[in-house]
């Protein structure tokens, strides 16, 4: 089926209702047959509910659906972007190894890199920037995985996914990828080599600003026996779930499957599912929502990009971006609608432009079906110091831009205005 079709229709059937949206299972546990069902589900034998800090089957039809539109096997849900990071690297790393990730990440995950998982005894190296290459090289014996974004948050910079993949696996190292920016609509990076995909559900997937969630989808072709050194943790026994070997036993998706029963099971970080239910909402709307908000972003990135009071401007789908060539190679004649601009004037005219809006909502979410704006240096990035701030590409007259479902002539006017009135300030 086509993604437009799977995403209203995939991976559900419907039960004994016959309800044609799925239905929202609201119950913390499932009833057993008896002893002998209970000890099945529990070793994951036999398919089943057993309690959902585990599994649920409205986050299961989310999963499955998920899954099928990124070209994986098996998909966890998680309670937000952050969990799904957090659950997809620590089922990996154990203290000592080291995780290679790209230098542009959204603020909270550099955080997490740089500043949490240390103290856990974990390293993370960032590269002096994106290139395939420069990944490549801080790759060693104890490294875990290569993390990327597809499209930056908010720096806007494309990974080269097919040079990074075949670096890494040439070293041995799986490559897992956040998918947020594009949703799996734009680009699918299993497709590219990826094997191990994130998302922040709480952007494009949902929609409407309402709910936060994650998921993490196995590519399930990694080859994880190759290294048994490396990544013992998938092919030993596993103390913490019974001594399964998950290579062996869960030769389809050993990642994912580890992810749940080790890492969603003792951290507790499981999507509601009511939330599950709004996300599914989201997805269904999506393949009609992208369009739209493509549309209205290019409107407003054409008019900024004249504009006297912006010096610069950011869009993958202008031919003097750096990345146009990349964009063009992965995302084909589609782009985000997200926009970056520096404002004449410096920080303080960015500050201003931030204050002075009237229609724009001054949130750091993205992805929502109302226009958003945000000044990174002073909120998501805000506890960088100055040199990490150059690092993942973030400048203090950066004002960035999450276009919504509004008439373009609207957003036009308000930017206008903002513009104005810091100018005038200044």
């Amino acid at each position: 089926m086509h993604d437009e079709t799977v995403a209203i229709h995939g991976g559900y059937t419907a039960d004994a209702t016959r309800a044609v949206a799925v239905p929202i299972y609201q119950t913390v546990a499932h009833d057993f047959i008896d002893h002998e069902h209970a000890g099945r589900v529990f070793d994951l034998e036999t398919p089943g509910f057993h309690y959902n800090r585990i599994n649920n089957p409205t986050c299961d039809v989310l999963e499955q659906r998920l899954a099928l539109l990124e070209s994986g096997v098996a998909g966890l849900a998680t309670s937000s972007g952050m969990s799904a990071v957090t659950m997809a690297v620590l089922n990996l790393l154990e203290a000592g190894d080291n995780l290679v990730a790209a230098p542009q990440l959204y603020g909270a995950t550099y955080t997490y890199f740089s500043h949490v998982l240390p103290r856990l005894g974990l390293e993370v190296r960032f590269p002096r920037d994106d290139s395939a290459g420069s990944l490549a090289a801080l790759i060693d014996a104890r490294t875990k995985a290569v993390f990327c974004e597809t499209v930056g948050n908010p720096a806007c910079n494309v990974i080269d996914l097919a040079a990074v993949v075949a670096a890494a696996h040439d070293r041995g190292v799986p490559v897992i990828v956040d998918n947020t920016v594009p949703t799996p609509l734009l680009w699918k990076p299993i497709e590219d080599g990826a094997d191990v995909v994130i998302h922040s559900l709480t952007k494009f997937i949902g929609g409407h600003g309402t709910t936060t969630g994650g998921m993490i989808i196995d590519a399930g072709r990694f080859q994880w026996d190759a290294q048994p050194e490396r990544f013992r943790n998938l092919i030993e026994p596993e103390p913490a779930f019974h001594d399964v070997r998950y290579t062996q036993e869960f030769a389809h998706a050993p990642y994912l499957t580890r992810c749940r029963t080790v890492g969603m099971r003792n951290t507790g970080a499981n999507l509601s599912p009511f939330n599950a239910f709004l996300h599914l909402q989201g997805l269904e709307s999506l393949a009609v929502r992208l369009p739209r908000h493509e549309a209205n972003a290019r409107a407003v990135a054409s008019h900024l990009i004249t504009h006297p009071a912006v010096a610069w401007v950011s869009f993958l789908a202008f031919e003097d971006n750096p990345y146009y060539e990349l964009a063009q190679r992965y995302l084909g004649d589609r782009v985000p609608s997200i926009i970056t601009f520096g404002v004449r004037g410096g920080r303080d005219a960015a500050i201003a432009t931030f204050d002075g809006v009237k229609l724009f909502k001054r949130l750091v979410n993205m992805g929502d079906a109302k226009s958003l704006i945000a000044h990174p240096a002073s909120t998501t990035h805000r506890q960088l110091r100055p040199a990490e701030l150059e690092h993942v590409g973030i400048t203090h007259d950066m004002v960035r831009l999450s276009i919504g479902l509004e008439h373009p002539d609207d957003l036009i006017e308000d930017l206008d205005q903002a513009l104005a009135a810091a100018a005038r300030q200044g």
